[in-house]
């Protein structure tokens, strides 16, 4: 409700309402004189004359107090003011002759019945009549100037309240506000945004090539496990010391907590989860989740695919450098022409994909930023892999490296950078455990005989990292961290 304020509401009506009461208090004027006057009007007789100013108050008090009547030494009825020679201003008057006929006083007739003399009676009901008629104007002009006070506040205060408001709306701009700063790098990993709308979010990317503040690029490791991360103290002590060059993302089941402490890299990373299974296109989904969460963070530059059973066979400075000054993405792309390749082509796909654009690949890739911003935002080729490519095709192994293959083949090294031992056949790599663990095995993987390609020079680091490890590789490896691995 409006606060107002009496007093300037009673200038108000003061000012606006007396023109207004003015006919209403102008008959009360002189009510008893004219009343007498009307009396006698109708009693006696009104004549001209001229009297002095102190005879006029004179004759006034007297026909105020109905005592103008005839001298004793009259014989007639009529009395009349005389003219005082003394005085020389004169002013006309009315005067009022009072007739009456020798009656008894006890019988009156009709006309003195009729007559009200002036007496304390009337002149005390005059007066009651008089101060209730105030009062009652008085408290009408009160009620019209409150009600005009609460209009004139209102109407004053919300003028200045556009320029001075009493009440000052605040948000917690930590909390609901979108600043520059979460914009750029996301605090909380969870969010209520579908897959569409996620990726049609990322795909938004700048045009422009610089950047209105201070970016280091960093490293996202993109982890795609089912559930527990066995591995995850090696990986805790491959990271320790270069916050701020690194970013983690962990894909798992739906609704699975991870237990990891606060100082783990691992604490708080893990991003909304669908349900995945092996050899379908949810595989594909989950990988481009993860891109796609990734790119939220505009200083991630490097995009690389890992699983549970993935571990690092270098340091955290040897792989942060190799990555991000390297020209090319790391992504298995070739041609096999058998049942396992071009075998699993479909013809529904044509013509949209061509035999001879049909690429296969692992799994495990690792990517650009403009690469993978490309790659989210498809959908065109990835519906057509949804339809056609099920069983015995498999989309997580022909997607990607055929996508690349057609549209940004020169960006691509067409190698992984993550080792694996297929020697043994089957449809899974082997897996390596704790006896497996020495240093020999470890320097095998770094320097296995092969040369590799990299920024167009050949060169002999060919994997940074390598897979399948069983959970109790992992005391063996701990202990080849600080002697073998360099971290």
């Amino acid at each position: 409700m409006s606060s107002f304020y009496p007093y300037p509401s009673l200038l108000l009506l003061l000012l606006h309402g007396l023109p207004i009461l003015r006919p209403l208090i102008r008959p009360l004027r002189g009510l008893g004189f004219r009343t007498t006057l009307d009396s006698l009007h109708r009693e006696g007789t009104v004549v001209e004359g001229r009297q002095d100013q102190e005879e006029l108050f004179g004759s006034f008090s007297r026909i105020q107090g109905l005592s103008c009547r005839g001298s004793a030494d009259d014989d007639s009825n009529e009395s009349v003011f005389r003219r005082n020679s003394l005085r020389q201003e004169k002013v006309p008057i009315l005067v009022v002759i009072e007739k009456r006929e020798m009656k008894p006083r006890n019988r009156p007739d009709e006309e003195e019945a009729e007559y009200s003399p002036w007496t304390p009676r009337n002149s005390w009901s005059i007066g009651l009549i008089k101060f209730v008629s105030f009062l009652v104007i008085f408290m009408a002009g009160i009620i019209i100037g409150l009600s005009l006070s609460a209009h004139f506040t209102r109407s004053f205060n919300s003028q200045t309240e556009i320029f001075f408001p009493k009440t000052m709306y605040t948000t917690n701009c930590d909390k609901e506000c979108l600043g520059f700063k979460g914009f750029l790098s996301p605090a909380h990993l969870m969010h209520s945004m579908s897959d569409k709308e996620l990726f049609w979010r990322v795909s938004m990317a700048p045009k422009m090539k610089e950047y209105p503040f201070e970016r280091v690029p960093k490293v996202a490791f993109m982890f795609m496990a089912r559930g527990p991360l066995p591995l995850a103290r090696l990986w805790d002590r491959f990271f320790k010391g270069h916050e701020g060059l690194y970013s983690v993302y962990l894909h798992t089941i739906p609704d699975y907590k991870l237990d990891a402490s606060e100082s783990s890299a691992f604490y708080g990373r893990q991003i909304p989860s669908e349900e995945v299974s092996w050899g379908s296109v949810t595989l594909v989904d989950a990988e481009k989740r993860l891109l796609a969460n990734a790119l939220l963070d505009f200083s991630n530059e490097r995009f690389v695919l890992l699983s549970e059973s993935c571990i690092p066979v270098y340091d955290f400075p040897t792989v942060y450098e190799y990555l991000i000054n390297s020209a090319h993405s790391f992504v298995e792309s070739y041609d096999e022409n058998s049942q396992q390749g071009r075998g699993r082509y479909s013809r529904h796909m044509f013509p949209t994909i061509k035999l001879h654009q049909w690429r296969k690949g692992s799994e495990w890739f690792e990517l650009n930023r403009e690469l993978a911003v490309n790659l989210v935002a498809d959908y065109k080729y990835y519906s057509i892999f949804s339809k056609y490519c099920k069983p015995s095709c498999y989309p997580d192994e022909h997607y990607i490296p055929t996508f690349l293959n057609m549209f940004h083949g020169s960006l691509n090294a067409n190698r992984t950078i993550t080792w694996v031992d297929w020697s043994r056949g089957g449809p899974h790599p082997a897996t390596y455990g704790a006896p497996n663990i020495t240093p020999d095995f470890i320097q095998s993987i770094r320097n296995n005989g092969t040369s590799c390609m990299y920024n167009s020079r050949p060169t002999s680091v060919c994997f940074l990292f390598a897979r399948k490890f069983a959970p109790s590789a992992l005391d063996p490896l701990l202990n080849l961290t600080s002697t073998v691995m360099g971290f």
